[in-house]
């Protein structure tokens, strides 16, 4: 039978806040507790992976940097981007990293195949790129079996930031976004596609959540 994943559409959130909240919500997950997936919007900022480096920031101007535990380099996120954070418990799904992040990035694939849009994947540049343009950027860490981070998708927003960084640490990587490749520019648009592909490559079924960020009662410590 599929496994529910519960959904949460947040709206504009900060991403430290978001940030901890995750943290903790994977800390204090047991057993039993629902995957869960969150889909919001950020303040503008740049977040710099644990591989990152200072270097690939190049004139952060007054957008914040912050140093985060995920995987990968520096990326952008702001206003008109859909910020992606699948809380899973791999185990359960039966799944390991690397087919997470395949599955992840197929479902932003086949979401963008709704609109005509030929998107691929790189070998050993995680993400979606739309001809030589990346579309959308993946940063994940997983602790205790269970995902945290994402996916962080173009959809209608300034991209002049990142000009100011190399993302994901190529100099020069060009960046692209739904609405420049002949898709819609609502966010809801894309988010609807975006769980329904999300749901199909792993096997759940959506269940609506409330638009809150969840606070599970902290573990006993072992």
């Amino acid at each position: 039978m599929p496994l529910p994943l519960k959904i949460r559409r947040l709206g504009r959130q900060s991403y430290e806040s978001t940030w901890r909240a995750m943290s903790a919500f994977t800390d204090n997950r047991v057993a039993e507790t629902d995957d869960e997936l969150w889909l919001l919007e950020h303040d503008p900022v740049f977040t710099l992976g644990q591989a990152g480096k200072m270097e690939h920031v190049l004139t952060p101007g007054e957008i914040p940097v912050v140093p985060v535990d995920r995987g990968g380099q520096v990326t952008y996120h702001g206003p008109g981007q859909i910020v992606g954070y699948p809380l899973i418990d791999l185990r359960r799904c039966g799944v390991g990293v690397r087919e997470l992040v395949n599955r992840i990035e197929q479902s932003i694939i086949d979401t963008l195949a709704h609109w005509q849009i030929a998107a691929a994947r790189r070998e050993g540049a995680p993400g979606v790129y739309a001809g030589d343009a990346k579309v959308a950027a993946l940063g994940l860490r997983v602790r205790r079996g269970c995902s945290f981070h994402g996916l962080a998708f173009n959809v209608a927003m300034d991209l002049e930031p990142f000009q100011r960084i190399n993302p994901c640490g190529y100099k020069g990587l060009a960046v692209t976004q739904v609405l420049d490749l002949g898709g819609p520019s609502a966010l809801a648009t894309v988010e609807d596609v975006l769980i329904g592909e999300f749901c199909r490559q792993f096997d759940f079924t959506a269940v609506p959540a409330a638009p809150l960020i969840p606070e599970l009662p902290a573990r006993a410590a072992v």
